[in-house]
């Protein structure tokens, strides 16, 4: 144990006192003229006894972090670093972790960390547990050089994935496949996706290699989307409310919206199944709920489901199925500095693949 504690102060004395951080200091709707996060000098921080230190080089931009800027799911204290699709390597470790880190590439997902003693920690549902702790919502997250993050929540990465594409695996994509677990498909049955950002182009190829014979429908406001979607081999593309000319077994929703749940509980054929992979709905559409009829959105059999973000398992299982197809997620890349411009993009609908905040080599 002495030998692993001077280990850490010697990595720990290369490193600064300070770091650049973007950070959320209010809560509001993301705006013209308003940006939803200051540029910050900020002190860095040391790993906890089993914590590891992380020097953060890339941090993927998720629609969960206008819901935090937005108060629909709010951070713990503010002003708060968010992200939570981190990639980076480890320079310091604390004095009880029990396995080497320094020098490996690892990435942290959403799941920051769970008790551990929960009936659903014990059943490996560690996402459903009462103190599930969000990485950049309850902890200090990627937008940051630097982070800090518990031993047994932190995943390697596979050698052949870059840390650009690595980061949209460890939310859109990992959620992306919890969903298809919850979908229950089987090969040659019909997949819908509603939305096709970062989530949905991750699900589309994952799709493509788990069940080859399925054809996948994309259900997209933008034109660009559908076009995209088409590009990387969906069977068919149309709005949120058009119609494929068979009914789907499943679909997967990746949108904030209300208005595809219903359209989509529509599109599914009897005993279809919907699962919502969203953490929140904006809530300006949710009048539209009062036009759920039972005939046709929810008869005969047709079941739906929500997603509580993924466990540590998920993550994993997609890391290793997309360093084997390999996957190919696309992705616009921004430095550290323009993650204000990276979200309004977002909020406003710009959407091709993921986006990802560069922050360091």
């Amino acid at each position: 144990m002495p030998e692993v504690l001077a280990i850490i102060i010697q990595v720990m004395d290369k490193i600064p006192d300070r770091m650049r951080a973007m950070q959320i200091v209010e809560l509001g709707p993301i705006a013209a003229g308003r940006p939803p996060l200051e540029a910050r000098a900020v002190e860095v921080p040391r790993p906890g006894s089993k914590e590891l230190l992380i020097r953060v080089h890339a941090c993927g931009v998720c629609h969960t972090e206008i819901d935090e800027i937005e108060g629909r799911t709010a951070p713990a204290s503010l002003p708060m670093t968010p992200g939570h699709q981190v990639v980076g390597t480890i320079v310091g470790q604390g004095e009880q972790c029990s396995v080497a880190w320094t020098g490996k590439r690892v990435g942290v997902a959403w799941i920051h960390s769970a008790c551990g003693i929960c009936q659903w920690c014990l059943a490996g549902t560690e996402n459903l547990c009462p103190e599930f702790c969000a990485c950049g919502r309850d902890t200090a997250g990627g937008y940051a050089e630097y982070m800090t993050a518990p031993e047994a929540f932190v995943h390697l990465i596979p050698e052949r994935l870059g840390d650009l594409e690595a980061t949209p695996l460890l939310c859109a994509g990992a959620v992306g496949f919890r969903s298809l677990r919850l979908c229950h498909l089987e090969n040659g049955q019909r997949l819908g996706l509603t939305g096709f950002g970062a989530s949905g182009h991750l699900v589309l190829q994952m799709a493509q290699h788990l069940y080859p014979d399925s054809e996948i429908h994309v259900f997209a406001r933008s034109e660009k989307e559908r076009e995209f979607a088409l590009d990387l081999g969906a069977g068919w593309a149309g709005d949120t409310t058009d119609r494929p000319d068979n009914g789907l077994h499943a679909i997967i929703d990746t949108t904030p919206a209300w208005l595809p749940v219903l359209a989509a509980m529509d599109a599914l054929e009897p005993g279809g199944r919907l699962v919502i992979n969203a953490i929140r709905k904006e809530s300006g559409d949710r009048a539209l709920l009062a036009g759920l009829d039972y005939d046709r959105h929810l008869w005969r059999e047709k079941t739906l489901t929500t997603v509580a973000n993924v466990t540590r398992n998920d993550v994993r299982d997609c890391l290793k199925l997309a360093a084997a197809i390999p996957l190919q997620p696309r992705v616009t890349a921004y430095p550290l500095e323009q993650a204000n411009q990276a979200l309004a993009e977002l909020k406003q609908g710009h959407i091709r693949g993921a986006k990802v905040l560069q922050i360091s080599q």
